[in-house]
């Protein structure tokens, strides 16, 4: 997925640094250090939004902040729909299960890794 853009979006788009790890275009990032961004990771309580598109260390990316919308999110595994979603490793989203940092809630059911699934950001 190259380039990414929102279904609905109420929030913000906020331009930012890549830090250390590339960024896939659609998934989950979050801050790493001071106005840089690498792929989310599991169960991240530093999520800032989704990446607009894909982009090298160092480059500037537009960040679709997590205010709220209907995103187009990268699943790592079966997530049933409804199910309350964690970010997970690689930006990927998973069902929270036993984790704690709830960034949305599943409009669609996937079935495998891979699959990509609306999700309402909370």
């Amino acid at each position: 997925m190259a380039d990414y853009l929102p279904k609905f979006n109420p929030g913000a788009q906020v331009p930012l640094t890549v830090g250390a790890t590339p960024v896939i275009g659609g998934r989950l990032v979050e801050v790493s250090t001071a106005n840089a961004i690498v792929p989310s990771g599991a169960d991240s309580a530093k999520v800032l939004g989704v990446a607009a598109q894909d982009a090298a260390v160092g480059d500037r990316v537009t960040v679709f902040a997590r205010s709220g919308g209907v995103h187009r999110l990268t699943a790592s595994g079966a997530i049933a729909v409804g199910a309350r979603v964690i970010s997970a490793a690689a930006g990927k989203i998973a069902t929270i299960g036993a984790g704690t940092n709830a960034i949305g809630i599943a409009l669609e059911a996937a079935a495998a890794d891979n699959d990509v699934i609306d999700v309402l950001f909370i």
